[in-house]
């Protein structure tokens, strides 16, 4: 418990980048590749109505929340919106999994090459990692607070 306490900076600062390389890299993914990505959108019986809108949405989303982790008095707040995409992408890839006739992957780039389970392994991993970043941010406005 001491050296997490001693070392929550880093630890944040490197959740933060990770993020950041993770929705950055996904973003530009999507983005250069618009077209495969709003096909692969209306492929999916869940999106197919909301394409247009999240073809937009979802990189303006992720550049804009990899742009705030930048600063630490945001990281709380864009640690839970983190938290909240990842469950929603897992949950979708979880109803895909079980529930569609078609699985279409609307990734990008290296991300696009997982398997669906190892899709859900990365999100999962990226959940624990969205809930140490809330853990520890939590922790240290305790503690520069009192």
């Amino acid at each position: 418990m001491k050296w997490i306490q001693k070392h929550t900076l880093q630890i944040t600062e490197c959740i933060s980048l990770t993020f950041i390389l993770l929705f950055v890299y996904a973003a530009v993914s999507k983005l250069l590749e618009y077209h495969k990505f709003k096909v692969q959108l209306m492929q999916s019986e869940l999106l197919a109505p909301y394409a247009d809108i999240l073809v937009w949405f979802i990189p303006f989303l992720e550049l804009t929340l990899a742009l705030l982790l930048l600063f630490s008095k945001y990281r709380l707040y864009v640690f839970f919106t983190c938290f909240s995409l990842m469950i929603s992408f897992t949950i979708y890839i979880w109803y895909i999994l079980n529930y569609s006739n078609h699985v279409p992957c609307a990734c990008g780039g290296i991300i696009n090459t997982l398997s669906w389970n190892e899709h859900l392994v990365f999100n999962i991993m990226f959940i624990i990692l969205s809930v140490i970043g809330i853990y520890i941010s939590i922790l240290r406005r305790i503690k520069y607070t009192a």
